[in-house]
């Protein structure tokens, strides 16, 4: 009789666990049903920062905490890598405790949690909140807006490169197409390098730009459109000692003369200088009929933040587009020009990013940024497959 009753027990029990199965982590839940206006009460926000965009924007978000206490009463910002970014994410998430409210990121950021899943939807569903975008944007600026998929909003925004950044004691004659660096990097094995596209502005900017460069079938389709690029990276790669993780090292071995030459863009030439950790007289150059692979940076929103958090992420983002704070976007050079918005100039920018770029700047920039075509990067999924590939067949020596 005891042994019928355990049954009669048991039985219903197992049948609830094989038709519920084991328990699931928790998913962060989609954008709040409702948003207010403003928050109930000011919001202590955590940025985090991937790109190195606070270089370009924290003069915008002070000033936005200054102008608002009733939206945001502090910022806390954290720095980390593009590749460390989703995982972050993803565990607080899973957990159900969304500590980053706000993610400033790259196109590599960008796409990685756009492909995740990890980020909210902010087009149109908070169109209202913002200013017309289409309508604000630079041309340029509004085909990389396009880029985010309507998961984030672009910032800042600059034509990056492919530019080659050399010291001319060693390099007195700069290459001039792919070719030319191919034979030059035979010649001085070592002494060129750039850093791994996943985790760098010009390393990505370089590889993207090969394909145009090199004539490829289609520079949009890494994994059927790239063979001449891959060729190619693959050859260079035998006289190429290593890819650090990022570009600050690059930069270090071509300020200490373990590199000769780098790929650069007009940002990691410029404010390299202006900060001395590059030397001033380094000079660049650029390929023959290049085409410039825009870059911009994004603000995206994680999921399973409060509306009170999100109402203040869209303020914030708001303030971030208007041309007088866009200004601050000149920066000394880190992301050259930088504005994303139109009738933003240089002259409307703080006093010390006018003297940098003066001393700093390149006068040909200016010219090369009107005269050259101007390419968009590659979108989220096709530049993940671009890195996963760059990393299994280029990285991995």
């Amino acid at each position: 009789m005891r042994w019928t009753m355990k049954l009669r027990l048991v039985i219903p029990a197992l049948l609830l666990v094989t038709a519920c199965g084991a328990p699931e982590a928790p998913q962060a839940q989609d954008a709040p049903s409702s948003v207010p206006d403003k928050p109930s009460k000011p919001v202590e926000l955590n940025v985090l920062d991937v790109a190195g965009n606070l270089q370009l924007t924290q003069g915008m978000i002070d000033d936005f905490v200054k102008a608002h206490p009733d939206v945001v009463s502090k910022v806390n910002a954290t720095k980390a890598t593009a590749p460390d970014m989703p995982g972050k994410l993803k565990a607080e998430q899973n957990s159900g405790t969304s500590q980053t409210h706000l993610v400033l990121t790259g196109t590599d950021g960008l796409a990685s949690v756009i492909e995740q899943k990890l980020v909210h939807t902010v087009l149109p569903e908070y169109s209202a909140r913002l200013p017309k975008l289409e309508d604000v944007y630079l041309p340029a600026a509004n085909e990389m807006q396009k880029l985010a998929q309507n998961q984030g909003v672009a910032i800042t925004y600059y034509p990056a490169g492919p530019l080659l950044e050399y010291d001319p004691a060693k390099v007195p004659a700069p290459p001039s197409s792919p070719a030319e660096l191919l034979e030059w990097a035979k010649a001085h094995p070592g002494k060129f390098q750039y850093a791994r596209p996943a985790n760098s502005g010009p390393g990505r900017t370089f590889l993207m730009g090969l394909p145009y460069l090199l004539g490829d079938k289609d520079p949009k389709d890494p994994e059927n459109g790239w063979d001449k690029t891959w060729a190619y990276l693959k050859e260079l790669g035998q006289y190429v000692d290593n890819y650090p993780g990022g570009t600050t090292d690059v930069m270090k071995n071509l300020a200490n003369g373990t590199s000769w030459m780098v790929a650069s863009t007009t940002g990691w030439d410029i404010n390299p200088r202006v900060l001395g950790s590059v030397p001033e007289g380094m000079k660049i150059a650029t390929f023959k009929d290049f085409h410039w692979v825009t870059d911009a940076h994004y603000a995206v929103i994680p999921k399973g933040v409060s509306a009170d958090v999100l109402s203040a992420n869209l303020a914030l983002i708001k303030f971030m587009l208007e041309p007088q704070q866009q200004a601050k976007a000149y920066d000394k050079g880190y992301f050259y020009p930088g504005p994303a918005v139109k009738g933003v100039t240089l002259d409307m920018a703080p006093k010390e990013s006018q003297e940098a770029i003066a001393r700093f700047g390149r006068a040909e920039y200016d010219r090369l940024i009107e005269e050259n075509p101007k390419e968009q990067s590659l979108p989220a999924t096709a530049q993940v497959k671009a890195f996963q590939r760059w990393d299994r067949e280029i990285g991995k020596k």
